[in-house]
């Protein structure tokens, strides 16, 4: 079932850059993730409380600390800053500067003092390479590029990034609550509040009858089947899986965004764009290999 739900997560959010970008062409940033996670946050609310009653809802103190804390780094910081930076930054490579999450945690885990493995730290930088090839072979412009060349708009994604590695480590080192659904509930209850009083607060307004067709029906999407589907199976993977394997979701995201491109929007896929993918790909392995390998016991 872990395994299976971090498979989800690897569909969802990848197919997220892309639903993004039909989105904040009539819908302000910000207050698209604010209501998409409401949404998102009650349904998951709803159907937790059908099926594990009241009681799954209960937490310390800590937990409900710990709740709130990775409500605001990962839907809020994480996610908003994303959307943010779409308005000027392509959904590929998005998705492409958002693969920093695992050197982030590396890093977080080295400052712990909890030493990555050697084939962890391999399989980042294998990662890495993979994903330098395919940022070299992306188009300039057009799907591939930064639209309207703001130098702020990759960097805005690379902190987002910051923002989910944060995230992600926290909740492995914090007290959780025991389920790990109400805990995605209630993150993306606070993470969604936190977006649309900002949103409210910039000034934002949504002139409804200006909104798309498309722009509805991606919405719906990521309000729904993405929200709910994709944050309770982060939770869930995060309570089974080492965080370093769910942190690969950041090299095969990339992957799906640019396949979408290519099935949903035409884009083209270069042979070097493919070397890139496969490189990234055998990253993934070598970081699952690595953190399922158990520990050597010295002799």
């Amino acid at each position: 079932m872990a395994w299976a739900a971090l498979g989800v997560v690897y569909v969802l959010w990848g197919s997220t850059y892309l639903a993004n970008r039909l989105i904040i062409t009539s819908v302000p940033p910000l207050m698209s993730g604010g209501f998409r996670f409401l949404v998102g946050g009650l349904l998951l609310a709803v159907i937790v409380l059908l099926v594990g009653g009241a009681k799954a809802f209960r937490m310390t103190r800590a937990q409900f600390g710990t709740v709130l804390l990775s409500g605001l780094l990962l839907p809020a910081w994480g996610n908003g800053l994303v959307t943010l930076a779409q308005q000027k930054v392509a959904s590929g490579l998005a998705a492409l500067l958002i693969a920093s999450v695992p050197l982030y945690i590396v890093l977080l885990r080295a400052l712990t003092r909890d030493r990555p493995r050697r084939a962890t730290l391999l399989g980042v930088g294998v990662g890495m390479i993979g994903l330098a090839v395919l940022l070299l072979a992306a188009p300039s412009g057009g799907s591939g590029g930064v639209l309207g060349s703001a130098w702020w708009g990759p960097w805005l994604v690379l902190l987002a990034g910051l923002g989910w590695a944060s995230g992600t480590f926290a909740t492995t080192r914090l007290p959780v609550p025991p389920s790990p659904f109400a805990l995605a509930a209630v993150q993306m209850l606070a993470g969604g509040a936190i977006l649309l009083t900002v949103s409210l607060a910039k000034g934002d307004r949504l002139d409804v009858g200006a909104v798309s067709a498309v722009s509805w029906w991606a919405w719906v999407y990521m309000a729904v089947v993405v929200s709910c589907g994709a944050f309770s199976a982060y939770a869930y993977a995060l309570s089974a899986l080492p965080v370093s394997t769910v942190a690969t979701y950041a090299y095969v995201n990339p992957v799906i965004a640019v396949l979408l491109g290519v099935l949903v929007v035409g884009e083209r896929f270069s042979p070097v764009q493919l070397l890139g993918g496969a490189i990234v790909l055998l990253a993934v392995v070598l970081v699952v290999a690595a953190e399922r390998r158990p520990p050597a016991v010295p002799g």
